[in-house]
């Protein structure tokens, strides 16, 4: 019996030693320059840029085979900050992809609600909460205003109401956009 534990223990440390090494000697660097882009990014994960959310987004940026014009909630600001990370000159938002819009927050009419899960599974940052043939609840500091939830509802139940700025959501404006309203500098 001792000599099996014994053996199972130097195994396992030389299996221990060889994925060690070989974290080491084999560890995948990521792209730091899309690292980060995708930090400027607004991670609304919402696909209104063509592309599956802001992590490839922000790949096909820093390989080159994507404009830095093309993400409607980040706006201006996004492409401003893009265009100086990048050494590049900003241009307007791509019309194709969407217009900016004030933050909004998706609302479930709780009544009309069936419970049918279809928003749930559409929601790419998980801000809906509820269960089949339950009424379903949005988490208010989790929804990113997306809309990916609005046309797979069945009943129309969902409605997408502005956020309002209050003392708990207000923040100081960057001084890009101080600066692109002509009231810094």
């Amino acid at each position: 019996m001792l000599a099996a534990v014994i053996a199972l223990t130097a195994l396992a440390a030389v299996f221990g030693l060889v994925l060690g090494f070989a974290a080491i000697h084999f560890k995948v660097q990521g792209n730091p320059l899309a690292d980060k882009i995708d930090a400027l990014l607004p991670q609304t994960q919402c696909g209104q840029c063509s592309y599956a959310g802001c992590r490839p987004y922000a790949e096909a940026i820093a390989k080159g085979e994507a404009d830095i014009n093309q993400c409607p909630p980040g706006g201006e600001t996004t492409i401003l900050a893009l265009a100086q990370l990048l050494g590049r000159d900003p241009k307007p938002l791509n019309a194709e992809h969407g217009m900016v819009k004030p933050k909004m927050l998706a609302v479930i009419d709780e009544q009309l609600c069936i419970g049918c899960t279809l928003c749930i599974q559409a929601c790419p940052v998980d801000a809906i909460l509820g269960a089949a043939k339950q009424m379903h609840t949005v988490i208010a500091g989790e929804c990113t205003g997306c809309e990916l939830c609005l046309p797979p509802c069945p009943v129309d139940c969902i409605r997408m109401v502005p956020v309002q700025a209050d003392l708990g959501s207000w923040k100081w404006p960057q001084p890009v956009e101080l600066a692109s309203a002509g009231n810094f500098g």
